[in-house]
């Protein structure tokens, strides 16, 4: 009897299970949770150097709490994400530098919002944008006819300004103003030829002297030793210095400096022609392919015999014993721009073939390195078996017309004026590219090879106030270290705090 009682109540049971479902609700579903839904955009744009992103936003249906995390993305491992959705980078984007794994500026991650049941997620596009960092460029010259130098004035914030057919000018920036001081006669002008460098002599008892690389009208190479006069009368000629340069129009070279230690370095380049024919980088009695360092005897009127320039003996062959005693450093294709930094060393952009650019570091007390050309082109063989004991370049970059790369090398300055942003900088550019780029001169070290990748390209922050720098020919200082850019278009520049 208790069995058969039992089955009886099961239909019941049943009846009351089939009816339980609503809860009491006339027998509703319960609603299915629905995942966040995003309601901040899929781009935004940041300005570089900080690290605060993007503030994300969702709304849940449920009124549920949402979080927020990072799923994925080409540039994911750049973020990082609170649980309330403010997305910043792990280390501040450089615009000069991109890190994105496109290199254009673009970050891509994707975020996630989570109820804790449900997610959904969100491509997003982080654009970074330029900040000019303090730099402005101001246009204080324009109307030359084909400036290629800059060179500052002791004492004083004007600059000489040199033309290729001769002229020299003084300038004032700040107002603009220039005054021909005299024009560099018995030139040649051909091709790369023509008044290319100058240095003043260093020591204030020498105040009345100067130094000009130029090339003569037979084409060979003059290291010119000039005197001021009275006012009214142009510098006059006390010593020449000749480095026979016979054939092509290129390759001269075209920089000198007074170092450090009160010698006056030269860079002469190989002679021209395609891959050095007469091997002259490689020959130590050649002068040609060269840093030569010369001293610039400050009496000249001491001996016997007026002596303007002397071999110093800390040269590697002093004699004239296994080279020749002006030579300081060999193996250089076209040393065009050089110069010294605070740090003492010498920056040498030398212009290469037709695959790589360099920089070259060395010190003064560094005699004799050998930069390798015409064995290789940067690091790369060229011709012949490179002996062992060569020096190779701190940097280098490829041909082409990529932002790292370009054609002809415009070396420049370790930055020293009073931008801070840019203190510390080694400054250099491309003649053929139009690139100007910057990189931590303290990470030009002699056997380690900084990559081009690590360079940062400034040509927005060098944008002029006025005129463009299409033809970029040389960089150069003032007395106070500020910095300026000559384009041989026509027009100097000026770098200032902005």
């Amino acid at each position: 009897m208790m069995a058969m009682r039992s089955l009886s109540t099961i239909p019941a049971l049943l009846l009351v299970a089939a009816c339980s479902g609503g809860g009491g609700n006339g027998g509703t579903p319960t609603p299915a949770n629905t995942a966040p839904s995003f309601t901040s955009p899929a781009a935004t744009n940041m300005v570089e150097n900080g690290t605060a992103a993007y503030q994300a936003a969702a709304i849940d249906a449920e009124g549920n709490p949402i979080t927020f995390s990072i799923a994925g993305g080409a540039d994911a491992a750049r973020f990082a994400i609170t649980a309330a959705g403010a997305l910043s980078f792990v280390a501040a984007p450089n615009f000069e530098a991109p890190t994105d794994a496109d290199g254009d500026n673009v970050y891509r991650v994707q975020l996630r919002a989570s109820d804790g049941s449900a997610a959904s997620t969100l491509d997003l596009a982080v654009t970074v944008t330029n900040s000019r960092e303090g730099i402005a460029v101001k246009r204080v010259a324009t109307g030359l006819n084909q400036p290629t130098f800059v060179t500052g004035i002791p004492g004083s914030s004007d600059v000489y300004v040199l033309e290729k057919g001769g002229n020299l000018y003084r300038l004032a920036p700040a107002t603009g103003a220039r005054t021909l001081v005299f024009t560099v006669g018995d030139l040649s002008t051909d091709g790369e030829r023509g008044l290319l460098g100058m240095a003043l002599l260093p020591n204030p008892l020498n105040a009345d002297r100067f130094m000009i690389f130029c090339t003569a009208a037979n084409g060979d190479i003059e290291l010119r030793q000039y005197a001021f006069r009275a006012a009214g009368f142009p510098p006059t000629v006390l010593a020449r210095m000749v480095i026979p340069h016979p054939g092509a129009n290129n390759h001269n070279g075209g920089w000198m400096g007074f170092g450090p230690d009160g010698y006056l370095y030269v860079g002469i380049g190989d002679g021209g022609g395609a891959g050095d024919p007469g091997n002259n980088a490689q020959n130590p009695y050649s002068q040609l392919g060269k840093i030569l360092r010369i001293n610039v005897v400050s009496d000249p009127y001491a001996g016997a015999a007026p002596t303007f320039f002397a071999p110093p003996m800390s040269n590697p062959f002093p004699f004239g014993s296994g080279g020749d005693p002006y030579v300081f450093a060999l193996g250089l294709r076209n040393p065009f721009r050089a110069s010294f930094g605070p740090d003492g060393r010498l920056y040498i952009g030398d212009v290469g073939q037709g695959a790589i650019e360099e920089i070259d570091v060395l010190r003064p007390d560094q005699p004799g390195l050998n930069f390798g050309w015409r064995y290789l082109e940067g690091t790369r063989p060229y011709t012949g078996t490179a002996p062992g004991g060569l020096t190779p370049p701190v940097s280098q970059y490829d041909h082409g017309n990529g932002p790292k790369q370009g054609a002809s090398i415009i070396g420049g300055y370790v930055y020293r004026g009073p931008v801070p942003s840019l203190q510390g900088q080694y400054v250099f550019g491309d003649y053929v590219s139009g690139n100007i780029w910057t990189l931590p001169a303290a990470s030009l070290v002699q056997g380690q090879l900084f990559p081009a990748a690590g360079y940062e390209r400034r040509n927005l922050d060098f944008t002029p106030d006025a005129g463009t720098i299409g033809s970029l020919v040389s960089f150069g200082e003032d007395a106070a270290g500020n910095l300026f850019l000559v384009d041989i278009g026509g027009s100097v520049f000026m770098v200032q705090p902005g």
